[in-house]
């Protein structure tokens, strides 16, 4: 297929998604995802469409919000292992709040399997995933149904959550910057995201490589107020998104990385520490307002039983590998 063919029809696939991950492109096109992400960073400059990392969305992502069927298509891989990761947080008989997302729907699914646990979430797809677990508990808000992300937005959503208080919440958006925190596309999610987090005593931000770096149109989580942050291993290539890491863990965000499999190096400039199968953690640098004294920290289910800790591994041991 020549390149003005390949272009073509991956400004096809886009236009009738909304957004294609560069992996489906390169699987429709039948050729490498090297050459797809060529052919798409063409496209991105004719003003065709917009460049994500791990995919390609419709121009204007300030504005514009992709729906639920296009937003599944992308990164699966990437938000089931973070889902895994993040899952290892929670604890028999907690209270938590969830909100909506692809990733987040993802987490429910597998806390469905925590004895004790109440749930409250403002996610049709969260509540679905929950509906048949016998011991968890799922309590909705009220408010009006956007039917993209098949979320509860509006006065009454955010009145619903008004006296709750729970140990933490667990929410994704639409992009990550240190500058802004957590955003998204659509002033009432953003709205309610924010009652969510007024709710819980830890706020934990689920957000795939692709979505750090991208800055959208409101913000819901200040960067200060996230304590911990999520996410999967960027390429090797992606600079921005290991930079993106550097500076949100210098500003105090503990992050757990989800398939990080390589020999990292202590912070210090010490011995190799190496990397327990699916995490690795940036420390806390100092104590932050909105962490509780002896909150539990970021765990995989492999590490539980073991000691002594892991010393830190610095994120800007992604750029060396």
């Amino acid at each position: 297929m020549f390149a003005a063919e390949r272009r073509q029809l991956i400004l096809e696939m886009v236009r009738a998604n909304g957004a294609v991950s560069l992996r489906e492109l390169a699987r429709v096109v039948q050729t490498s995802e090297v050459t797809v992400r060529r052919d798409v960073r063409a496209l991105e400059a004719e003003g065709l469409l917009d460049r994500r990392h791990g995919g390609a969305v419709l121009p204007g992502g300030f504005t514009r919000e992709s729906g639920f069927p296009q937003k599944s298509h992308l990164a699966t891989a990437e938000k089931t292992a973070i889902a895994d990761l993040a899952a290892g947080l929670v604890e028999e008989g907690e209270a938590i709040v969830v909100g909506a997302g692809t990733t987040t729907q993802e987490l429910a699914r597998r806390l469905a399997r925590v004895p004790g646990l109440t749930v409250v979430t403002n996610s049709l797809l969260v509540a679905q995933a929950l509906a048949h677990a016998n011991r968890v508990e799922v309590v909705m808000t009220g408010g009006t149904l956007r039917g993209s992300n098949y979320a509860l937005v509006g006065s009454g959503a955010e009145q619903s959550l008004q006296g709750l208080r729970v140990s933490r919440a667990f929410l994704s958006g639409s992009g990550l910057t240190a500058e802004r925190g957590l955003s998204t596309s659509n002033m009432l999610s953003a709205s309610v995201d924010r009652a969510l987090v007024q709710a819980a005593a830890e706020v934990v931000v689920l957000a795939d490589h692709s979505k750090l770096g991208t800055d959208t149109m409101f913000q819901t989580v200040p960067t200060d107020v996230i304590t911990r942050l999520v996410t999967d291993e960027p390429p090797a290539h992606d600079d921005r998104a290991a930079t993106e890491l550097q500076v949100l863990a210098d500003q105090g965000v503990q992050i757990a990385i989800a398939g990080a499999s390589a020999t990292g190096t202590g912070a210090a400039g010490g011995d190799p520490v190496p990397t327990r199968q699916t995490r690795r953690d940036v420390p806390l640098p100092g104590q932050r307002r909105t962490q509780l004294p002896g909150g539990p920290q970021l765990r995989s289910a492999s590490a539980l039983d073991q000691a002594p800790p892991e010393r830190a591994v610095r994120v800007a041991d992604l750029r060396r590998r």
